[in-house]
């Protein structure tokens, strides 16, 4: 039997603690882009669901959406929705395309769906100062940080999860801070810290905590000694397939030329 990526037990402790917390300002951002994006889109839904760990923070802004934690097997019934919100959790997934899929079948025809998530260059300042602090004072790396999937490999997942009209994008926040150990402190407060299988079960060393403060210092800090994290959101934007949306013609069926369309002259290519 194949080992999870994720220890479910310690991911659901570590949001337990930050429930609640006034560090939540990520799931901030991705609520305010869930709420952009769906001013811009001409369409009144009646039965929203939100997927993810924190169903009070997210109720505040979606009242009267149905919530559903991101366990493996979603608690949605069939066609019951017509809109699914996954809401800053995918990136803990150990099947993220069998959540899509299960978020697909949630929704009836011509329903939404927004996923918004962590993406590949989250916490990249973190992620290598810790990764050269242990390679330097213990020869080897730790597993500390969920993989995360970069943009270009992520609208395949909405295809193969059945969406029609699929669109991945992405936007970096980058907040500031005091100190490298700030950074940690609020990813704690955030319920984002190491819930991986196959993470260390002791506490990290403290020359090798206190090595990477240096780098991190050393690399990244401005002219007032303060240090960055970046955060990448990955936001997943498809539409359960209906007979009423726009399908693409078939190839070679245009009845106009391009450069007719264009204005412009055509140049045959050489044999």
């Amino acid at each position: 039997m194949s080992r999870s990526l994720t220890d479910r037990a310690a991911l659901l402790r570590h949001r337990r603690r930050a429930a609640g917390s006034e560090d939540l300002f990520l799931h901030r951002a991705a609520i305010e882009e869930i709420e952009d994006r769906l001013s811009l889109v001409n369409k009144s839904f009646t039965a929203p669901l939100v997927i993810g760990g924190f169903p009070d923070l997210w109720r505040s802004a979606f009242p009267d959406a149905a919530q559903a934690e991101d366990a493996e097997t979603l608690n949605a019934g069939a066609g019951a929705h017509d809109l699914v919100i996954h809401a800053l959790a995918l990136h803990w997934a150990d099947d993220p395309v069998g959540q899509l899929i299960q978020a697909r079948r949630a929704l009836r025809p011509d329903g939404l769906f927004l996923g918004v998530f962590f993406g590949g260059r989250t916490l990249h300042e973190l992620r290598s100062t810790l990764a050269q602090a242990e390679s330097d004072l213990r020869g080897g790396l730790s597993p500390r940080v969920a993989p995360m999937g970069e943009i270009r490999d992520l609208g395949a997942l909405l295809q193969r999860a059945g969406f029609a009209l699929p669109v991945a994008d992405s936007f970096t926040l980058t907040a500031s801070y005091t100190d490298p150990l700030a950074v940690m402190r609020d990813l704690r407060a955030m319920g984002e810290t190491n819930a991986l299988s196959a993470r260390a079960r002791h506490f990290t060393r403290r020359d090798v905590i206190a090595r990477a403060c240096e780098i991190y210092i050393e690399t990244f800090a401005d002219a007032e000694g303060r240090v960055p994290a970046t955060f990448e959101f990955i936001t997943l934007t498809g539409w359960a397939p209906a007979d009423s949306q726009p399908k693409p013609l078939r190839p070679g069926s245009a009845a106009t030329r391009l450069a007719e369309a264009l204005g412009t002259r055509e140049t045959p290519l050489k044999d």
